[in-house]
């Protein structure tokens, strides 16, 4: 199959104002350096060096994901860079690709951890992310190649992708056929974009047309060929990574039975297995998925990496054939279980993003004794794990890329991002303060067709400007548009309650509130506890209340309150007590001391 569109790229676009403009500057300003300062501390960088050895501090001793953990950093500060020239993130980079280049085998191989700790192991055990850092380093050389011109790191990470390829492909002496964790696929698609050798495409194609052939693993996704799987299983930012990936050479080589097997697993992800804030991942064990409709609320996972991975496959699948499945999922994600994992002030990080905290639960108030399964309920600034917060910097700073793709004769606007997008001749100039309320001025440069997604959420809306207007089953709105026309897009944003399944077990009988793309809970803060007392009505509406402090809109409910009792048991009492109920963005929660969080409340 041919794809319908591609997105149109980082350096066709510009950030310019409202919701995503200002999360841009303060990861630009704040973000990036608090992540880079919490690695420098704890020996990330220096590890570069190749200098540590045994007897040396044990807190500094190099794991096996820290190339990767530099790597998101390199890639995420490059796409900043790219916007708004920093000599001194420079200087940084091109410090690390110096040491890349010293500490690197004459084969080109290049890894931290097998350098100092197992020499004579290369590629003999596939749980040992060799293949997944490789790729995160590809994927920052791309990005730093395109920011700068620079190719040296190019360079280097292409002579080790030929050194991996002759391992694999050719001599075929490694341990295992495939990554344990997948990534390395969709880094070799960017490293084919950035030099055109198709080899590099061809070996992005072999990995994954390898997994699953002689191997039974679900966790890593490898139990069956990627064709023939249907249903989300196993570690789930592996899982998205895959599918990803499997987009990504859809989207080059037309292969419809790869993007069908994309487009089923997606499904699985959005349909049966996806918590209400975008989030995935069901369990802390082993970071994975349950079966359908198993989405517990106090021991949910969703890691940010999956809600970032989620949104990288929901995008591409959308550029393949435009889609508001797509999209609304991607946006969803976007605004809840991924933006939840960077604090307001953007310095510290959640790993897992919880769907309810209760503090009885997590915390015995006798003995301070922690429940494994729980999350944390406050943001850190750096983990002993800490994927997450680089990849939250990436995100951010290449946010632009993620609005718009474009053809020959039509721009599809996914994703409602203030800004400037451009493509072969034509361009939109979108203002909005999207998502604070949902209306959206875009002024057309060009004469061209523009698709305008209408979130499956929005019932009403309004449209000027434009001819030949029509809402196609994909849930793009085709409207004709003449160079230096204004189109006035306006989105009925009204407080909605949601309900789930009811083969959602956890979730029968209650309700979650949102309004446009965000989810609201309620926090202990400003609620009386236990939060599972607290009932709304949603015949009642609610009430749009400006929190100036913290810059985002609350929901105010004329809700009820379970009436309070000493006894553990006691006789039904239909009768509740009126209580006005005070609601957040959800991406907001846990800014504000530790508290408990309910997005799920019962209904009246």
């Amino acid at each position: 199959m041919k794809p319908t569109s591609k997105n149109i790229p980082l350096k066709n676009t510009s950030v310019s104002g409202g919701f995503w403009h200002k999360r841009q500057e303060l990861n630009r300003n704040v973000t990036i350096h608090a992540v880079y300062d919490r690695f420098k501390e704890t020996g990330r960088f220096d590890a570069f060096k190749l200098e540590w050895k045994e007897g040396d501090d044990e807190k500094l001793k190099p794991h096996i994901f820290w190339d990767s953990d530099v790597a998101k950093w390199i890639e995420g500060a490059a796409y900043i860079i790219s916007k708004n020239p920093d000599p001194a993130l420079e200087k940084i980079i091109d410090e690390t690709v110096d040491l890349i280049e010293k500490g690197r085998w004459d084969d080109g191989y290049f890894n931290i951890y097998y350098t100092l700790m197992e020499p004579d192991n290369r590629f003999t055990d596939r749980w040992n992310h060799e293949l997944y850092c490789a790729g995160h380093l590809i994927e920052a050389a791309v990005a730093y190649f395109n920011a700068t011109g620079k190719d040296k790191f190019l360079k280097l990470m292409c002579d080790y992708a030929d050194m991996i390829e002759k391992a694999f492909v050719t001599d075929k002496w490694p341990k295992f056929t495939s990554p344990g964790h997948e990534e390395i696929e969709l880094a070799l698609v960017k490293l084919y974009h950035a030099t055109g050798e198709k080899r590099y495409l061809d070996l992005s194609r072999h990995f994954i047309d390898v997994r699953g052939v002689n191997d039974d693993l679900d966790y890593m996704q490898s139990h069956k060929p990627v064709r023939e799987q249907e249903e989300a299983v196993g570690h789930c930012v592996r899982a998205v990574y895959l599918y990803s990936a499997m987009a990504d050479l859809a989207a080059e080589t037309g292969d419809k039975s790869l993007f069908d097997a994309a487009d089923k697993l997606f499904d699985s992800l959005a349909k049966k297995k996806m918590y209400v804030t975008g989030g995935l991942g069901q369990t802390c064990v082993g970071e994975a998925f349950l079966s359908e409709y198993d989405l517990p609320e106090t021991s949910a996972y969703c890691e940010t990496c999956a809600a970032i991975g989620y949104i990288m496959f929901a995008n591409r699948m959308s550029a393949i054939n435009p889609n508001r499945k797509y999209d609304d999922a991607a946006e969803l994600a976007l605004y809840n279980g991924f933006l939840c994992g960077v604090s307001l002030d953007g310095k510290s990080f959640f790993y897992d993003n919880s769907i309810e905290v209760d503090l009885i639960g997590v915390h015995s108030p006798k003995d301070g004794r922690h429940n494994p399964f729980a999350p944390i309920t406050q943001r850190v600034e750096v983990f002993d794990c800490s994927c997450c917060p680089p990849n939250v910097t990436r995100l951010i700073a290449d946010i632009g890329e993620y609005s718009c793709s474009a053809n020959d004769s039509t721009i599809w606007l996914h994703q409602f991002i203030a800004g400037e997008f451009e493509q072969d001749g034509k361009k939109i100039t979108v203002e909005t303060l999207y998502p604070e309320n949902g209306k959206i001025k875009i002024t057309a440069e060009g004469n061209f067709t523009l698709a305008l997604r209408l979130p499956a959420w929005c019932k009403n809306y309004i449209l000027s400007g434009g001819k030949n207007t029509k809402l196609q089953s994909d849930g793009f709105i085709y409207v004709d548009v003449a160079d230096g026309e204004v189109l006035e897009y306006g989105l009925d944003m009204p407080v909605r309650f949601v309900q789930a399944n009811p083969k959602v077990r956890q979730c029968c009988g209650r309700l979650c509130v949102q309004r446009g793309p965000l989810v609201y809970c309620a926090e202990g803060v400003d609620n009386p506890t236990p939060l599972r007392g607290l009932f709304v009505d949603p015949t009642a509406g609610g009430k749009l209340n400006k929190n100036e402090e913290l810059n985002f809109w609350e929901i105010e409910l004329d809700g009820f309150v379970q009436p309070e009792s000493d006894e553990l048991y006691y006789d039904y009492d239909s009768a509740l007590v009126p209580q006005k109920i005070k609601l957040i963005p959800y991406y907001a929660y846990a800014n504000r001391g530790e508290t408990d969080m309910l997005i799920w409340l019962s209904r009246k």
